[in-house]
């Protein structure tokens, strides 16, 4: 199996340099024209038309060769193994449970402590929430200046 994957993938990849190199080769539709009134392709290799139809029909070749071995390594790379369901809903998950916390809700972290031979760290206090701030009190308006407003 594995021999008929890569024997897949070099054809693939074969046939899509030659093709590359076919695409590029090719005459544009308006070089025909100008072959026409003898501007040089009529001495070519394949004559004035006979190079348009060989390497249009070798670039269909190379491109459906391209295609057969695209579609034979999909069918490769297919995962045959996998549950009969159809539905996405019907597979069990695969998320990792999540890890339970101590019953304070906070962390425990290992510290010098847990290695022999050493102390246990003096516990740290709790420190007290901080005192209720008064709010200041109200500034009287100003007599005169913008936001002054006159009294009858």
């Amino acid at each position: 199996m594995n021999l008929m994957l890569n024997l897949l993938v070099a054809v693939q990849i074969l046939s899509a340099l030659v093709m590359i190199g076919l695409v590029l080769i090719q005459h544009g539709k308006g070089a025909d024209m100008g072959a026409s009134f003898g501007s040089g392709a009529s001495g070519s290799l394949f004559g004035a038309t006979g190079s348009a139809n060989f390497l249009s029909r070798s670039t269909a070749v190379c491109a459906a060769v391209f295609f057969v071995c695209t579609l034979g390594l999909a069918y490769t790379a297919f995962d045959r193994s996998g549950p009969t369901s159809g539905s996405v809903l019907d597979r069990p998950s695969s998320a990792a449970p999540a890890a339970s916390l101590p019953a304070t809700g906070a962390a425990q972290i290992p510290g010098p402590a847990s290695a022999p031979g050493l102390a246990a760290p003096a516990p740290v206090a709790e420190v007290a929430p901080p005192a209720v701030i008064p709010a200041p009190a109200e500034v009287a308006p100003a007599a005169s200046g913008a936001g002054a407003v006159p009294t009858k």
